[in-house]
């Protein structure tokens, strides 16, 4: 072989060998890049809604001498109420008993068989989950930040500012800019599934305080709440409860009031009950997270 074909066939073989390597090094390279790139995460799914989950189905009858007993929270006595005048006036011959001792009663009251149904405003603990206790969500629910309708304090607080009052930091209504006036705080019992929650939600779970200022009550319930205020009080309440009330008023949280669909303190209503499901109490709950249900329990103000 004469030389220029040697040299002619070695340069060839070099651009052989040499696309052969680069063409490699591109796809090591371009795979490494694509690999080492933030992979978008799949965007969660919304809350379902309460028809979403339910699986028991709307009943089409009812047997007549149905009775179902409903205790808990007060601030599902609205709802109770709407679902049990509906519920009755479409079942003839049945009977819902209803009351309001507050959320831990009405869980209490379902481990115990005094009741069929726990009207609660906050979620079940494991603890209480694992004593055969479940639960369905009824409906959302605003938390309002109330005062007086004479309260000369008429600006907004922001979420730091609510939580510094009901921990007893802030204790003058001067220091979140109103008034030289003290402030007073009325609570309401740690049974209360309304405190429970506002501690979770509003507190981060910490402690109410405990200053002079406050004003503990013993029984759970918003009226004697609303005619504590006077012009100088403070407290928190369903929203529902408050709307229509002509002595009391919301303050707006962060410039938002609670009809705002991003108002921060937004929390879920829940129907309790034990299993295994009893008919009754089945047929109540379809009734409950059905769109006819929904319908009742829109209505309430």
């Amino acid at each position: 072989m004469s030389q220029s074909k040697e040299t002619s066939i070695l340069v060839i073989s070099l651009l052989i060998t040499g696309a052969i390597l680069g063409g490699g090094a591109w796809f090591f390279i371009r795979n490494t890049n694509v690999s080492s790139q933030p992979q978008s995460s799949p965007s969660l799914p919304s809350p379902p809604k309460p028809t979403d989950v339910s699986v028991l189905g709307e009943p089409t009858q009812v047997a007549k001498g149905t009775q179902i007993k409903i205790d808990g929270a007060t601030s599902m006595v609205g709802i109770n109420q709407a679902l049990k005048n509906n519920f009755e006036q479409k079942f003839p011959g049945t009977l819902i008993q209803t009351d309001a001792k507050g959320t831990d009663k009405g869980i209490l009251g379902i481990l115990t068989g005094e009741i069929d149904v726990a009207a609660i405003s906050r979620p079940l603990t494991a603890q209480e989950q694992a004593q055969g206790l479940a639960a369905i969500p009824i409906a959302k629910d605003a938390i309002a930040i109330v005062v007086g309708q004479d309260n000369p304090f008429r600006k907004g607080l922001t979420q730091e500012q609510i939580k510094d009052i009901f921990q007893g930091k802030i204790t003058n209504w001067s220091q979140v800019g109103g008034k030289d006036a003290p402030i007073k705080v009325i609570n309401r019992p740690p049974i209360s599934g309304t405190y429970q929650t506002f501690q979770s939600l509003v507190l981060g779970g910490e402690n109410f305080g405990n200053t002079p200022n406050f004003i503990n009550l013993e029984r759970d319930a918003t009226t004697p709440i609303l005619q504590a205020l006077g012009k100088d009080g403070i407290s928190y309440a369903t929203y529902a409860q408050i709307i229509n009330q002509q002595t009391v008023r919301a303050i707006a949280v962060e410039g938002l009031t609670p009809e705002a669909t991003n108002y921060p303190y937004i929390r879920t209503l829940y129907y309790a009950y034990k299993n295994p499901l009893k008919s009754s109490v089945k047929d109540f709950l379809g009734y409950a997270t059905s769109p006819t249900g929904q319908d009742a329990v829109d209505s309430v103000e």
